[in-house]
């Protein structure tokens, strides 16, 4: 019950976001520039005011850093090796790469606020923090053949200019002022609930005719491989139990919806992408709540 009650609130709102977009006829521009409010905007106010309430310490930090950038550097090499012998075509293969790494933000902060509150939420931010470049990274190389510049595309990526300010305030030791503080978090707030419904409005269950084994080999990473390895590692160096239930359930997220403008920027199979992140979104509901209950014991 406990778990249950942790996840239907968020997948609630997932479910409104597909029936809004079903029902609705506010059209693509209504939701494509909410996208861009919570992600250009919200999001980021959120991510720098969870970083820069955040004390930074290795000893406190440092090994759950440590645990989700290196599960998720492994579900990144795991990607690239299924590439020699899996059938597919090739801006397909790259296309799709991304989604067994890339995490959902909106989910990760929105589920660790509920699991312990302010403390879950600055460790999840961390972990997005440091996971965002390194996705990007991954992403982007992926694609690069058809790319403007790799570092032009993390040089103006909103989350992480928004967490490396929140990382630098955090350092510098300096007092929220209670007039931004307020501000900020009602942003954040916004961001959450907000992102949830664009989560769900962005579902797509069509787009993908073949591909199945690469579906079938990427979702496998990302919901089973990757919080596998963050747990296997955590229970290795021993993470603290809170750390390790936030390090697990950053890496058994689905993946992220921007994943799917990614690709279509960048010219690979936009509908593919867009088909993998849904499906992994609705299979992270039984997903999901094995990793809790795994967590719990």
């Amino acid at each position: 019950m406990y778990i249950l009650n942790l996840l239907l609130p968020d997948f609630s709102l997932i479910l409104l976001g597909t029936v809004l977009h079903r029902i609705s006829n506010w059209g693509d521009e209504f939701w494509t520039g909410a996208e861009k409010l919570v992600y250009f905007l919200l999001f980021p106010a959120l991510l720098f005011y969870s970083t820069a309430r955040t004390p930074l310490s290795f000893d406190t930090s440092g090994k759950m850093l440590a645990v989700g950038m290196s599960a998720l550097f492994g579900a990144i090499i795991l990607t690239w090796l299924g590439k020699p012998w899996i059938k597919a075509a090739p801006m397909d293969y790259e296309s799709g790469m991304q989604t067994g790494y890339r995490f959902n933000s909106y989910m990760a902060l929105a589920l660790a606020a509920r699991l312990g509150g302010e403390q879950a939420t600055g460790m999840m931010a961390l972990l997005i923090g440091f996971g965002v470049p390194l996705c990007n990274l991954a992403a982007v190389h992926a694609l690069a053949h058809k790319s403007g510049g790799l570092f032009k595309e993390l040089a103006r990526n909103p989350l992480l200019i928004a967490t490396a300010c929140g990382l630098l305030y955090s350092l510098c030791g300096l007092p929220m002022p209670e007039v931004a503080g307020a501000v900020l978090s009602r942003l954040g707030n916004s961001a959450l609930a907000l992102g949830l419904l664009l989560v769900g409005a962005g579902l797509r269950l069509s787009g993908v005719r073949h591909a199945k084994a690469l579906t079938g080999y990427f979702l496998a990473i990302k919901l089973l491989a990757l919080p596998t390895i963050a747990w296997l590692l955590g229970q290795w160096l021993r993470l603290a139990p809170s750390q390790l239930q936030i390090v697990v359930l950053f890496c058994a997220l689905p993946t992220a919806s921007s994943a799917y403008i990614l690709a279509a920027r960048m010219g690979g199979n936009g509908p593919l992408v867009a088909f993998m992140i849904s499906a992994g979104t609705m299979l992270s509901a039984l997903t999901l709540p094995f990793w809790l209950s795994l967590l719990q014991h």
